[in-house]
């Protein structure tokens, strides 16, 4: 790779690797710490400041302020006012932005091969919907309805979007724990769960989604 590249003003003030690469690029827009976090739950659709807050628990107000700064200037977020009644101001993702989701998605599939099942504490409100987002992204040409009900936590896959809550009508729900819907799509592994109405289904949206090989211990 080329040494001392020059690079885009547009870049926020971060680490800069000096090579002209499109990966050490990528490192330098999104890299940082919480960046790409941010970007995971802006795929659900326009947020408020405080939603992003609470779906990042850890994260400094001041580091989630900048990190929206660092995001927006360089165009893979933006922000606008939404009118009456709400008026509230929410961030979005542009089209560039929406472009990381294959990046996110393969970042999911490799990281689950190390992961491991969730512990009772490692979750937080919302997560299911958030999963079953990535599950939409593997499997796209996924029929059906399906709603899962993991612990306290309802959510539902429709034609490969997730959607917060049980939508009517769906085509089968599918009930177990944390680590049986880890086991559930990681392994493939029914037994862990109980599946009401069309068995069938559940195992064709099974059927459709890459496989997610354990790294060998």
């Amino acid at each position: 790779m080329l040494q001392n590249a020059s690079r885009s003003d547009r870049l926020p003030a971060v680490k800069h690797y000096g090579q002209y690469c499109p990966v050490a690029h990528a490192l330098e827009v999104v890299g940082e710490r919480w960046s790409l976090l941010i970007v995971r739950d802006l795929m659900g659709g326009p947020k408020r400041y405080t939603d992003l807050a609470c779906g990042l628990p850890g994260i400094g107000t001041n580091i989630l302020a900048g990190r929206l700064k660092d995001l927006e200037s360089v165009g893979v977020l933006r922000k606008y006012r939404l009118p009456p009644p709400a008026a509230s101001q929410v961030y979005e993702l542009t089209e560039y932005g929406s472009a990381l989701k294959t990046v996110l998605f393969e970042m999911a599939r490799w990281g689950a091969r190390s992961l491991g099942p969730p512990k009772e504490d490692d979750l937080h409100p919302g997560w299911l919907e958030g999963a079953l987002r990535m599950v939409g992204y593997a499997a796209p040409e996924c029929s059906g309805r399906f709603v899962f009900r993991i612990g306290d936590e309802v959510a539902s896959l429709v034609q490969g979007d997730s959607q917060p809550g049980a939508v009517d009508d769906p085509d089968a729900v599918v009930e177990t724990d944390a680590e049986g819907f880890y086991y559930f799509f990681v392994d493939r592994d029914l037994s862990r769960a109980t599946v009401t109405g069309d068995r069938a289904a559940v195992e064709n949206l099974l059927g459709t989604l890459p496989d997610v090989e354990p790294v060998a211990a």
